[in-house]
């Protein structure tokens, strides 16, 4: 598998570019059928103007109550609120919430690094829309279909650090069902489901430093996970609520 920045880079995002046209730009006429392209969420929220002015924020009681539990800012902790469906876990510096995608995930995704000063970023609203609209525009200027997904870092349970996983996905397998094949030893497979487009978005996020500001990467050699299809995008990777052991 070869994993690298898009060559041409991209400048910063504003709410309302083209991002399509940025990343066909970045990618200097060098895309091929059977690519996946991972594009992280910021500047796709950032495109979408899925971002917030803390100056504009009033925050609630329960914000001012959250925020001195955790020694942050109130603004910021009604912005999360805001983001939120439910809060999963709160102890004191740690704030851990299911957003309306399902996503569990810390503060709700609602992140200040790489944003502008007094701004904070949101996830994009529905990152598989975001996805599929990123693809057809892909297609549209280039003639070309790579797979797209929207990436973010997420933290894991009883794991330590952050990794990247697949926020939205058009084009490429989210899942690969082995249940009911035969292992290297024959022995038959009864719970393993490879997450293809959490890997994918792992594997670009080493091609890149945190501080690169390099928001899309290239990956070659998952031409069989590659789909004409949209598919079912990221929803899948949500584990439904009646099967979850640990909420």
């Amino acid at each position: 598998m070869i994993v690298a920045v898009l060559p041409g880079g991209l400048p910063e995002v504003q709410p309302g570019d083209d991002l399509g046209a940025l990343l066909a730009t970045a990618a200097a006429g060098g895309l091929a059928a059977g690519d996946v392209i991972v594009v992280a969420h910021k500047v796709v929220s950032k495109a979408e103007g899925r971002t917030v002015a803390l100056a504009g924020v009033t925050p609630s009681e329960r914000a001012v109550a959250l925020a001195a539990e955790h020694g942050k800012d109130a603004r910021l902790m009604e912005v999360v609120l805001g983001e939120s469906e439910a809060i999963v876990r709160s102890r004191p510096g740690v704030l851990i919430c299911r957003t309306r995608h399902g996503f569990v995930c810390a503060n709700a995704g609602v992140d200040a690094s790489n944003a502008a000063p007094g701004e904070l970023v949101l996830l994009p609203a529905d990152p598989d829309a975001s996805a599929r609209a990123l693809r057809g525009r892909l297609r549209e200027l280039t003639g070309v279909a790579p797979a797209i997904v929207i990436a973010d870092s997420f933290g894991r349970a009883w794991r330590v650090g952050q990794c990247d996983v697949a926020l939205g996905v058009a084009g490429l397998t989210v899942l690969e069902d082995w249940r009911g094949r035969a292992d290297g030893a024959g022995r038959r497979l009864d719970a393993t489901i490879i997450a293809v487009a959490d890997a994918a978005a792992a594997a670009a996020d080493l091609a890149r430093r945190k501080d690169s500001r390099e928001p899309a990467v290239l990956v070659r050699g998952l031409e069989r996970h590659v789909s004409d299809d949209d598919g079912p995008g990221a929803a899948a990777l949500v584990r439904a609520r009646a099967e979850d052991l640990f909420l």
